[in-house]
């Protein structure tokens, strides 16, 4: 009989529990739910930080030589002798090449036969007229005939010159278009002559950058035949906008010792216009657009702020912030839409790079 009951009273306690744990479950569920709730929104920010800043262009150029000249022949005339290989360097003023000059050579011969008889002859005339036996006359024709000759022989050693293909400069010769034996003119062109150490660098900018571009300003530029960065520096600025392009055309020069770059290759050109030492930059996405401009939300007292923005420089990825924020200021980057001036919320700073 009493075993009777136990059994009994175990089955009824064994019923009681299992009526209650519904309730303990949702009353766990609530408590989780509730906590939930009341939770913080996790959000990430970055704490600013001066940092520099530098405001660039890009857009593309082209390298040129820093002297360059076809050379062609002042005169018509037959090549006696070509002094020059296709490629090679050459000196200031070094003969490349010679026209026949036989006829001239004999017309400076002659000239210069006629020439020593008339300095003879007013050697003479000018004795005598000290002696008083020839007249002022006499010898004013005899000096005049010296000039004469001088002047004749002047003239044929300039088209003697002429005769000269001389390197205006010192460089590097191109390929040859001219023979031995060549009948050329003015027209003709004998080869080319290009200086290319140190070589420029034509560019331009569009004009709204034109009151911000300066003389020395540096510009970094790639070519597709070499893997490195280059730096050159702005030494010319055309003094007016292009009509047809709007643009200001730049030139900079490169020192191109080593002679790796050539003239006439494309280059992807970087143009450092300024750089701020102290800017403050935010991530673009943390930049929120606003009715009366711009606005980003901040930290302060644990709790969201609306802070309203000034902006300065776009770069690929961050935004300048010119007004509205300090150095030390906490700025979110993610929950941007989820946020509410006020909220209290659970933030996680991000490392930025510090330039």
């Amino acid at each position: 009989m009493k075993k009777s009951r136990l059994i009994i009273g175990l089955c009824c306690l064994a019923v009681a529990v299992l009526l209650m744990l519904p309730k303990v479950f949702t009353a766990k569920k609530t408590a989780v739910a509730s906590l939930s709730l009341n939770a913080p929104l996790s959000v990430d920010g970055i704490v600013l930080k001066p940092r520099t800043l530098a405001n660039k262009v890009y857009t593309t150029g082209t390298l040129i030589a820093n002297e360059e000249v076809d050379l062609r022949s002042e005169i018509t005339g037959k090549v006696s002798k070509i002094f020059f290989q296709e490629g090679a360097r050459v000196m200031r003023n070094e003969l490349l090449l010679k026209l026949n000059d036989d006829e001239l050579q004999a017309q400076k011969k002659r000239t210069e036969s006629q020439l020593r008889l008339a300095e003879l002859r007013e050697q003479r005339q000018r004795e005598l007229l000290a002696q008083k036996a020839a007249s002022q006359e006499e010898y004013d024709i005899a000096l005049n005939e010296l000039n004469t000759l001088k002047a004749q022989l002047e003239v044929l050693k300039a088209q003697l010159d002429r005769t000269e293909i001389r390197a205006p400069f010192s460089g590097k010769v191109g390929l040859r278009y001219v023979s031995e034996g060549s009948y050329v003119s003015p027209a003709t062109r004998i080869t080319t002559l290009q200086s290319s150490t140190p070589i420029k660098l034509d560019f331009s900018i569009p004009e709204k950058y034109a009151s911000q571009v300066r003389v020395g300003d540096k510009v970094f530029f790639r070519v597709q035949s070499s893997p490195n960065v280059f730096e050159a520096s702005v030494y010319a600025v055309e003094p007016r906008i292009d009509l047809n392009t709007r643009t200001l055309q730049l030139r900079a020069i490169y020192p191109n010792k080593q002679g790796e770059l050539i003239a006439g290759a494309f280059a992807d050109v970087e143009l450092i216009l300024q750089e701020i030492k102290d800017a403050l930059l935010i991530p673009s996405e943390a930049l929120v657009p606003d009715l009366k401009g711009q606005k980003v939300f901040t930290i302060r007292d644990g709790k969201v702020a609306e802070q309203p923005v000034e902006i300065g420089i776009r770069t690929e990825k961050e935004v300048q912030i010119a007004r509205g924020l300090n150095a030390g200021d906490t700025v979110l980057t993610t929950g941007i839409l989820q946020v509410r001036g006020g909220m209290t919320v659970s933030v996680s700073i991000q490392e930025t790079n510090v330039l």
